[in-house]
């Protein structure tokens, strides 16, 4: 397979691009082939030990966008964004779902399950040990996807603003997750930026690379 890269200034560029969008144009949809690819990009997020402790919910209808808007803060960007994205985190992991993954993983390369025995003492060893401490572990699998997410829309041209503003227990509650193994960590809008929103020309405040990265 023939990998299609970017060039350098293309990545760069892209990064330099995007921005948290604060107001979206709701007349702008994205198209069907661009969604697919960024939810398939959602998909192929990597994780510890490979074992996805999460769930991803698309909302892309009108109504149920309104009622995301209502339990952010007000803030209009789900609303009028095209799609957005809740990304959710098992409270727990427990030894049933290690065995599924496991499972999975033997049909996928064409390998017996006894074979990963091994493996699966590795990974129950682990969350043996962080006992107490799944939802937090899970929680920081699921800003792995949310990075992944939003390079994957800069890299298609498609604007988007990560939310923490919201109120999760109304999320979950929307989402139908009280009672199930997961429970909402942040949101994401996705979308076309609107020509009014001034936020997209002011120039981007980083500190600088030598204040930020060490070279050893």
């Amino acid at each position: 397979m023939t990998l299609a890269t970017l060039s350098v200034k293309q990545l760069v560029d892209s990064y330099q691009w995007r921005y948290a969008v604060k107001r979206f144009d709701p007349s702008k949809q994205i198209d069907a082939a661009t969604w697919s690819a960024i939810e398939k990009s959602l998909v192929l997020t990597p994780s510890s030990f490979g074992l996805q402790p999460w769930k991803f919910f698309v909302i892309s209808s009108p109504e149920n966008k309104a009622k995301l808007s209502a339990i952010s803060w007000n803030q209009s960007q789900p609303s009028d964004c095209s799609h957005m994205v809740v990304l959710t985190a098992r409270k727990t992991v427990d030894e049933a779902y290690v065995d599924s993954f496991l499972a999975k993983t033997a049909m996928q390369r064409n390998v017996s399950v006894e074979s990963l025995v091994g493996y699966r003492v590795v990974v129950l060893g682990f969350l043996k040990n962080a006992m107490g401490r799944h939802l937090a572990w899970s929680s920081n699998q699921a800003y792995i996807a949310l990075g992944q997410l939003l390079a994957s829309a800069a890299m298609l041209g498609v604007d988007a603003c990560p939310m923490e503003g919201i109120a999760v227990a109304e999320y979950d509650k929307l989402l139908g997750l009280f009672g199930s193994e997961y429970t909402t960590i942040v949101g994401c809008a996705l979308g076309y930026r609107h020509s009014d929103d001034h936020y997209a020309s002011l120039p981007k405040v980083r500190f600088d690379a030598c204040e930020l990265v060490t070279h050893l």
